[in-house]
């Protein structure tokens, strides 16, 4: 298995990318093809982010699961309303926004970590319940689980799972652009480049730039802008 030197790299550019999408969807109406499609790397890489830290040894002992659930739950909370004023979701709220999708995983992971046959049930429920609720559904939190799997135990029928759930995501994004993650994390995995970790300004910025996001949105339609959701 490849070492990875610098996750934090990998996480701004996923950050970049999520930007780009999201100023694409909510700003210009989804009207530069190539920000939609360079955005579908971003979860993936997200994904990848977050099982390998989750896969490090010692995080049931040491509580990381919960700390990473909690906060992931304080997050999606917070954002919440800005996600949902930002329209381009049924029924004013479906589905859930990404950090949902990434507690989901955290949640799952947990329970397989303490593998218990209990558990195991309620990984598979979490599953299914979640992934019919957060944004990219079961593809996304089957590819993330599967990475965690991968890193976790280097068997490559876990890599080869996540691989296919990430083509997968073609049902959803209407291409295969998330495949790109894969040399993106194999390029990147190789370079050594001292970078601040920030963890706490990655959780608080996808909320953040929703807000801000929605306060554009305002100024720009008084001037009379119009925006399709």
């Amino acid at each position: 298995m490849m070492q990875i030197k610098n996750l934090t790299l990998i996480k701004w550019l996923a950050l970049v990318l999520m930007v780009g999408d999201h100023v694409n969807k909510y700003l210009l109406n989804d009207t530069v093809p190539f920000l939609y499609n360079v955005g579908r790397i971003a979860m993936p890489l997200f994904c990848f982010v977050l099982a390998s830290n989750l896969a490090r040894s010692g995080n049931r002992e040491n509580g990381t699961y919960l700390r990473v659930a909690a906060r992931l739950t304080i997050f999606a909370l917070f954002a919440t309303p800005a996600y949902i004023a930002l329209g381009g979701i049924l029924y004013g709220w479906w589905p859930l926004n990404i950090l949902y999708t990434l507690l989901a995983v955290t949640l799952i992971c947990y329970c397989l970590e303490n593998n218990e046959p209990r558990s195991h049930i309620y990984a598979l429920l979490i599953f299914v319940v979640a992934g019919s609720a957060v944004e990219f559904w079961w593809p996304a939190i089957a590819m993330a689980v599967s990475l965690w799997l991968y890193l976790k135990t280097t068997r490559t029928r876990y890599a080869l799972v996540a691989l296919l759930c990430c083509a997968s995501l073609a049902t959803v994004n209407h291409n295969f652009y998330a495949l790109l993650a894969v040399p993106i994390v194999i390029v990147l995995g190789r370079v050594s480049l001292p970078l601040p970790r920030m963890k706490w300004f990655f959780y608080a910025f996808y909320p953040l730039h929703l807000y801000l996001i929605v306060l554009l949105r305002m100024y720009l339609s008084r001037q009379g802008y119009l925006f399709f959701t």
